[in-house]
């Protein structure tokens, strides 16, 4: 089976494009979904977590309270690494599980859409990389509409992420997501048999 890595910046619209994915029936994986799965309460996670962090970083209903969080692992990158080496393990594991599921029940391709998948060894799970891909004015625009953070803050965040022209050298495919979300169903409408047809060189 095929994995096509969908990724894009912050503010780029990635969800909106894996919808349009899940529209045509392709099965999706979010790992954002995977990483909040993975910390759920009771989990081993979560407790290594709240033991190494302080119980100050769970919320009185036992969720893990992800901006505290970030907040304290944003600046920091000893703690961000020992994040880091606790959850992308358990995060691959999750995935790689899903993926074994939809490939045995026969579906020619899959798509694994991550914020982080050039920046971490997510890309190694892949075998075509999908950019969704903005101009940084309107990833800043569409932050801040959809956030409620000022500009400063989503400055902060792109300069964490890889920038745009690192991701466009990295992409295989890249869907122009600057116009309607309707531009949008049509570029990935126009993909997607591109994508059957890669996946067809695959078996």
């Amino acid at each position: 089976m095929l994995v096509a890595g969908l990724t894009g910046g912050i503010g780029s619209g990635k969800s909106a494009a894996a919808a349009c994915f899940s529209a045509l029936g392709v099965p999706l994986i979010d790992a954002d979904r995977v990483a909040r799965q993975v910390v759920e309460p009771g989990s081993p996670a979560l407790v290594q977590i709240a033991a190494h962090f302080g119980q100050d970083v769970i919320r009185p209903d036992g969720t893990l309270d992800r901006a505290r969080l970030r907040r304290i692992v944003f600046d920091k990158e000893r703690e961000r690494n020992w994040l880091e080496a606790l959850l992308h393990p358990l995060i691959r594991e999750s995935i790689l599980d899903t993926l074994d599921r939809f490939d045995a029940d026969g579906h020619p391709y899959a798509v694994l859409a991550s914020p982080l998948l050039l920046e971490t060894d997510q890309h190694l799970l892949v075998n075509s990389v999908i950019l969704v891909d903005v101009p940084e004015a309107i990833q800043i625009e569409r932050t801040m509409q959809r956030d409620g953070v000022d500009e400063t803050q989503v400055h902060q965040i792109l300069a964490a992420q890889m920038t745009r022209d690192e991701r466009r050298q990295h992409a295989d495919f890249i869907l122009d997501n600057s116009g309607s979300q309707e531009q949008l169903n049509t570029a990935v409408q126009t993909l997607h048999p591109r994508l059957l047809a890669l996946a067809a060189e695959e078996e």
